[in-house]
């Protein structure tokens, strides 16, 4: 998976754009995927910090990770 068809995906399983970034960044309170100097970084967004970052060296690594991580915090809190 790309990043566009996770961006497909995540719009048909209609998760809310809210809880995610596909370009990296700092929001506030999101789930994050992005890539910084060759590498593609998938991590949680808070408060101007990075937690529970994990790097991936290809797109399609990074991308299964993230939608997958994204699912199961969303299934835990009971929004989806």
């Amino acid at each position: 998976m790309i990043i566009i068809e996770l961006k497909n995906l995540l719009e048909e399983k209609k998760i809310p754009q809210d809880f995610y970034s596909l370009n990296g960044g700092l929001p506030n309170e999101a789930y994050c995927i992005g890539k910084n100097k060759g590498v593609w970084e998938v991590y949680y967004s808070e408060r101007g910090h990075k937690s529970e970052y994990k790097k991936f060296a290809s797109e399609s690594e990074a991308c299964n990770y993230f939608y997958k991580a994204l699912v199961e915090v969303l299934k835990q809190m009971e929004l989806i």
